[in-house]
């Protein structure tokens, strides 16, 4: 089945939410013992807000909203914006329960690196939890590497966090 790579539409807003509560629900089914640290970074009202403005935090020219589609169907997304001058993070990387093992994560990962570096940024960062090691062996495997955090991570939780750049 082929997987197209495109930047989003308005119309595939409602799937792309969806797949933003489905990564949300992952992260809270693998970080049970971690509840304070999903309320700090994943609280349901400011979550909800945040999605609702994901289109304006990852408008063009800074950014994008990219999706993953196979047979006319929104499997996955990833997003990224600007963090400072050259540098971009990308964020909200998903693919949905069944289209995981296609390719979709990678060719998601790789067009958003293929993007970032088009409009001129030359590093990018993200951030993880250690409870998703799938992510992580992806992202190294495209030649992340670990780096030290570009925010001011809570003292209570960096021991759960994992930050990684790359030069574009």
């Amino acid at each position: 089945m082929t997987l197209n790579i495109r930047t989003h539409t308005p119309d595939d807003l409602p799937v792309i939410s969806t797949l933003c509560w489905a990564y949300r629900d992952l992260l809270v089914e693998r970080n049970a013992d971690f509840a304070e640290m999903l309320d700090l970074y994943y609280a349901k009202d400011s979550y909800n807000d945040l999605i609702a403005d994901l289109p304006r935090i990852h408008a063009r020219p800074k950014g994008d909203i990219l999706v993953a589609e196979r047979a006319d169907a929104v499997v996955g997304c990833a997003m990224y914006y600007e963090i400072a001058p050259g540098t971009c993070e990308i964020k909200r990387v998903f693919v949905s329960e069944a289209a995981r093992g296609s390719g979709a994560g990678r060719a998601l990962m790789r067009a958003g690196l293929d993007a970032a570096k088009a409009d001129g940024y030359t590093r990018m960062v993200l951030d993880t939890v250690h409870t998703l090691p799938e992510a992580i062996a992806l992202y190294e495997a495209m030649g992340f590497a670990p780096c030290a955090p570009f925010y001011e991570p809570d003292p209570r939780f960096i021991a759960h966090l994992r930050f990684f750049d790359i030069t574009l």
